[in-house]
């Protein structure tokens, strides 16, 4: 490999230091000399006057399980070189007996071609180390997928044999390399997982020295009795814990954002290794399925339906859905889905939905869901902008995507949410100075995974660097039109090899 003087530019190091004018000196995949350089007669020499040099951005939350393997470009656009996926308890990994559960399970989320599955951790990071070329690749064991391997979509209580299983799955997984545990506890089956499961299997974590990052129980009415539970498990299992996309859902919960924050503070005060993350938008995106009771998917998609078919149960059904609900229906803006006929509805709220089709909108929701059953994403603004701001500049936050790829129009963070901070964030709105932002996305989440040689310009390091114009860097997709390619992202190298642009 070729040694390559990154000359003359403004070193942003991850550390959330001040830019210096200085030079970065990569021999072969490593970082050899970081400072004022004179220059090698063998490098090549790459002038950067007028840039910003940084460490290769680190995606701390992300669904790319299965399109970073197929060498998908939207996040190497980006600046970003390293991917923690397998988040939300959705991992492409163990299949267990039968892997066409785990693909039911997940397929909304992984969005893989053709019969995925691997059957542990090591087969699922030998095929990551092997076809990735683009990005680094960070792999969470998701406590949805390890269940379903253990009782398929029962919703109960394991039995002692099935935790024990449990137990032991989740420590191979470890052990054969995975960087840490997800749950998705507000994803079936998953979210029938009472605490007590989920502090034995936290144990296991502790013990392997590695991370737990859980979307919780509750964003919305229930946050702070959620956020609770998972302190009170990261105490008693003793893990380092990551809460995934903090955030409080819904007009009338946006108060609680406060309390949440002090919670946080709090328990990492009283010893507990918390942090969070956040994309840098007021909106979120996930399946539609979400806004059912999550008992509704016990049993799998077929019998989901079977009940939204039946009048007594769907009114029930109806009337939870009523109660749990915080976001208005106008606030939820349908953006893929499965079938040829729905093809229409693509980019319309659920307001507009139930309009056009003269009904009430839960009813209009349950009526999607039975002809699409889980083939339908949404986007749903959730949150305020001062919240937004609030936890965006937050000492504890690191930035993420949380970005996954659909059938139809993906949420703008898969294609922009680096380039967004960067330049509507830090340029724009000025809620955060440049390394503060750099160092969110690189420094900050290579500590809270544990990543010892990424996400510095320090010699030594790998040699995963991206060089962008600060004047002009941003993420120009919108939700109407996301799949727009970011601007001022110049180039790209991971572990020494230039892979942004192409």
């Amino acid at each position: 490999m070729e040694t390559l003087l990154f000359a003359n530019g403004s070193l942003v190091d991850g550390t959330g230091a001040p830019p210096v004018r200085g030079d970065v000196l990569a021999r072969g995949d490593r970082i050899g000399q970081v400072g004022k350089i004179k220059a090698d007669g063998d490098c090549r020499r790459i002038d950067c006057t007028g840039l910003v040099i940084a460490p290769g951005f680190i995606d701390i939350h992300s669904h790319s399980d299965l399109q970073a393997l197929a060498n998908r470009r939207e996040k190497s656009n980006q600046g970003v070189t390293t991917e923690v996926v397998g988040n939300c308890g959705f991992s492409p990994y163990p299949s267990g007996a039968d892997p066409k559960l785990l693909r039911e399970y997940a397929q909304p989320i992984l969005m893989g071609e053709g019969g995925w599955g691997w059957k542990s951790a090591e087969g699922y990071l030998e095929a990551a180390a092997g076809q990735s070329r683009l990005v680094n690749v960070l792999s969470l064991a998701g406590h949805g997928s390890l269940r379903v391997a253990v009782a398929g979509f029962r919703q109960d209580a394991l039995s002692k044999a099935e935790m024990d299983l449990a137990e032991q799955m989740l420590d191979q997984c470890l052990s054969e390399g995975a960087a840490g545990f997800t749950t998705g506890l507000m994803y079936a089956p998953g979210s029938s997982a009472p605490a007590e499961e989920i502090v034995r299997l936290c144990k296991v974590v502790a013990r392997r020295g590695k991370i737990y990052a859980t979307h919780m129980r509750s964003y919305a009415w229930q946050l702070l009795e959620a956020l609770d539970e998972q302190i009170r498990i990261a105490r008693e299992s003793g893990c380092r814990i990551q809460i995934s996309h903090l955030q409080a859902v819904g007009q009338a919960n946006w108060h609680k954002q406060e309390q949440a924050l002090e919670k946080i503070e709090n328990a990492r005060r009283q010893g507990v290794d918390i942090g969070f993350d956040i994309y840098p938008y007021t909106a979120g995106s996930t399946m539609l399925t979400q806004f059912l009771p999550q008992s509704a998917l016990a049993g799998g998609l077929d019998r989901m339906v079977a009940l939204l078919k039946d009048p007594q149960k769907r009114k029930r059904i109806a009337a939870e859905v009523r109660q749990m609900t915080a976001q208005r229906w106008i606030d939820v803006l349908v953006t893929s889905v499965a079938t040829e006929a729905n093809r229409p509805i693509v980019g319309k709220n659920v307001g507009e939905i139930a309009e056009m089709r003269k009904q009430d909108p839960v009813e209009t929701v349950l009526d999607l869901l039975i002809e699409e059953k889980d083939g339908i994403i949404i986007v749903s603004f959730n949150q305020s902008e001062d919240n937004l701001r609030k936890l965006l500049t937050h000492p504890l936050c690191s930035v993420g995507s949380d970005g996954f790829y659909v059938k139809g129009r993906p949420h703008p963070r898969l294609y922009g949410t680096f380039p967004a901070l960067l330049g509507r964030v830090v340029r724009e709105k000025r809620w955060m100075n440049l390394e503060q932002a750099v160092h969110k996305i690189t420094g900050r989440p290579a500590e809270r995974f544990g990543i010892k040689d990424r996400g510095r310009l320090a010699a030594g390091c790998a040699a995963d660097i991206t060089v962008f114009d600060a004047n002009t860097v941003m993420g120009p997709g919108t939700y109407e039109k996301p799949e727009q390619a970011p601007a001022g992202i110049r180039m790209v190298f991971r572990n020494g090899r230039q892979v942004t642009p192409a």
